[in-house]
């Protein structure tokens, strides 16, 4: 089957199990990301290692991830988002496979900087969304899928908690291996081939250089906490992502083909969306710092001096992801919605409207959060929003972009939204380090509380900065004309 920008568009069943396909593929990404949270402690103790080196599971897959997407996406842009996508789902099966079978630390990490290709699984996925669907469908279509990553995420610490009670912590790597098997039978058969831009070439020295900014400044940014901000190793990786970032701005304005047009990136609806995307990952990663930690925590556990914590739920490491699992899973219908406000309203409203409910239940959190249902609200209600700018995101992108740069500006959006969750994560970090209960090393509720309501101003922040700096007209109706930065052309498959 095969589909470009001349040819008529699928039937309506082979778009539908086109969206399927592709919404299968980001929720074996999502599903990952979070399961292997709740085993860490369980890998550590198995493998006999420290936990500096059981840190490096998660924290290789966040570098690969982010050093290899972008130049993924524009793979896909360039030559076929079917193939590299079934590419990515390969490798990341391999990856999988080695993580299941490693017998030691070392080849665990290995295999888990592996699977990290598999966040390019997003924005590939985006940009077939882009060249599949009929336009009445699309904004629907990237809602569904996007609630995905977060629906994922959830069930991902869930089932990451019952598998460690219950099972040998290979079988995370096996279930995932199984629905990985299944998104490379979807999309070999129900995702179309489409062809790439002729003649323009990919930007390697870009993306190289792109790949070692994020690199040193994702290193320095997890690894500061532990190894000390003001240390001689943080403060040479932050100087050399900011040497490479300046080498990066005078190669990318000398290539003929940009992978990342500092002329374009430089608008002030693309410097929106993408700052958009950086809060996002921020007020996202508070919570899952936060939420597990404050469930897991027993009010009545005793202190060395004397006394109770006097706040918590005491929940197991299950108990705290079935607590976040109903705002996870509102995601998945949040996606729709997001898609019918954007044609009632607009994208711009549609994403600062998200962060609003975002920074509503974060207050909500601040203020309730005395027994299980309350935090399990509180979270819903942060859900709902999530979904909504989740959803509101790759639609600006498309609106901002030429088709045939879809997976491209989508895949460097998905990169600055994982790189505002390392700085979420550590900022939620920071906190509870910063109130302990005098006499232990136990967070103190003012943690908590301070940080429910920084997440609400970061929210707030977000919303006032995507109604400000994104500029588009698509008040009524999908893709009206003049909402771009960038000029549309009406050749080889781009939309007019």
């Amino acid at each position: 089957m095969s589909y470009n920008g001349t040819s008529p568009r699928p039937p309506s069943i082979s778009a539908t199990m086109t969206l399927i396909a592709t919404g299968v593929s980001v929720l074996s990404y999502a599903l990952m990301q979070t399961m292997v949270v709740p085993a860490l402690h369980v890998l550590q103790v198995q493998l006999h290692t420290a936990s500096t080196w059981s840190a490096w599971i998660l924290s290789v897959f966040l570098l690969t991830s982010a050093a290899s997407t972008p130049l993924l996406s524009r793979l896909g842009d360039r030559y076929s988002k079917r193939k590299v996508l079934l590419l990515v789902l390969t490798t990341y099966l391999i990856g999988t496979v080695g993580c299941a079978v490693a017998g030691n630390i070392g080849v665990l990490i290995a295999c888990r900087a592996v699977q990290g290709v598999s966040l390019a699984a997003i924005p590939l996925s985006f940009g077939i969304l882009r060249d599949v669907l009929p336009e009445q469908r699309l904004r629907s279509g990237l809602g569904l899928v996007s609630g995905t990553i977060g629906v994922g995420a959830g069930i991902g610490l869930v089932v990451g908690g019952l598998v460690v009670d219950h099972q040998s912590w290979r079988w995370l790597f096996a279930v995932a291996a199984v629905l990985i098997l299944g998104a490379i039978g979807l999309v070999a058969k129900y995702v179309p081939d489409q062809r790439g831009e002729a003649g323009e070439p990919v930007d390697v020295p870009g993306a190289v250089l792109l790949a070692l900014v994020l690199v040193a400044l994702l290193l320095a940014l997890t690894k500061g906490t532990s190894w000390g901000w003001a240390s001689t190793g943080t403060l040479a990786l932050f100087g050399a992502s900011a040497v490479l970032l300046g080498l990066l701005v005078v190669v990318e304005r000398k290539s003929p083909a940009p992978l990342i047009d500092p002329a374009v990136v430089a608008g002030r609806s693309f410097v929106s969306v993408h700052g958009a995307a950086f809060v996002f990952g921020v007020v996202s990663f508070v919570f899952y710092v936060l939420l597990p930690t404050y469930a897991q925590t027993a009010a009545d556990q005793r202190l060395p001096g004397g006394g109770t914590i006097g706040y918590g739920l005491g929940a197991d490491v299950t108990m705290a992801g079935l607590l976040l699992l109903p705002g996870s899973l509102v995601l998945l219908p949040a996606g729709p919605l997001a898609g019918l406000l954007q044609r009632l309203t607009s994208v711009r409203a549609t994403l600062a409207s998200g962060f609003a409910v975002m920074a509503v239940g974060a207050i909500s959190l601040w203020a309730w959060n005395a027994n299980g249902w309350q935090v399990a609200v509180g979270y819903l209600v942060v859900g709902l929003g999530s979904g909504l700018v989740l959803s509101g995101l790759p639609s600006v992108i498309s609106d901002l972009t030429e088709a045939r740069r879809t997976a491209t500006a989508n895949g460097v959006n998905t990169v600055v939204r994982t790189a505002g969750g390392v700085v979420g994560s550590q900022l939620a970090v920071a906190l509870l380090a910063a109130w302990h209960i005098s006499g232990s090393d136990t967070p103190a509720r003012d943690g908590f509380t301070t940080a429910f309501w920084i997440a609400a101003a970061v929210a707030a922040a977000g919303g006032l900065l995507c109604w400000v700096g994104i500029k588009t007209s698509t008040l009524r109706g999908p893709r009206m004309p003049g909402v771009t930065d960038l000029p549309r052309q009406s050749a080889g498959g781009v939309r007019p």
